[in-house]
């Protein structure tokens, strides 16, 4: 098989991973998505996807098939892609330090973690005024507490090769991404 590059993008809820991935997506690279395997389990067991199902479910998850369990699935998806000859993956939404350890264990180097970062006001606000399941206050806070207390979600972030703060316009978040691309040879 030949060499491939994973650009992993993550952060909090808000932070501006999705518009990073859609960005590469673009590009002509193929994805795969952490979060889509809690909302296919959620429609999976007949539930209404919600904030308190997704919680649910991700724990369950976890609970059931160890802390890497995500890791593990995604892998897969990955490896997949690897054997039908993609050379670029953009992963979206890593969330736990098991996790990173599992994709640097399997991947090394070429898994490229960017951290995608926002202050907690912006991020809120974000995610109040999104199309697709916004969330409240509240909602937000637990989920982001959620995966602070219960993932570990801030070792992937504080040990990222890059990080790129989302605190100015789309467009300057997308020219730094094009920029880690172009270092990156992509």
């Amino acid at each position: 098989m030949s060499e491939m590059k994973l650009i992993t993008f993550v952060g909090m809820p808000g932070a501006g991973k999705s518009v990073c991935v859609d960005h590469v997506v673009a590009k002509g690279h193929p994805s795969v998505y952490f979060g889509g395997i809690t909302i296919d389990e959620v429609k999976h067991r007949g539930l209404d996807v919600n904030e308190a199902n997704e919680k649910m479910v991700r724990e369950d998850i976890r609970a059931k098939e160890g802390p890497a369990a995500y890791a593990k699935r995604i892998i897969t998806k990955i490896e997949d892609l690897q054997k039908q000859g993609h050379e670029v993956v953009v992963v979206d939404g890593l969330y736990s330090w098991t996790e990173y350890k599992a994709f640097k264990e399997r991947f090394g180097d070429d898994a490229v973690i960017i951290a995608v970062t926002a202050p907690r006001k912006v991020r809120h606000e974000r995610l109040a005024n999104r199309p697709v399941r916004p969330l409240t206050e509240e909602e937000v806070t637990s989920r982001e507490y959620a995966e602070i207390e219960n993932l570990e979600k801030g070792g992937p972030i504080a040990n990222a090769d890059y990080t790129l703060v989302n605190d100015q316009s789309q467009e300057s978040l997308l020219a730094n991404v094009d920029t880690i691309l172009q270092q990156l040879g992509i």
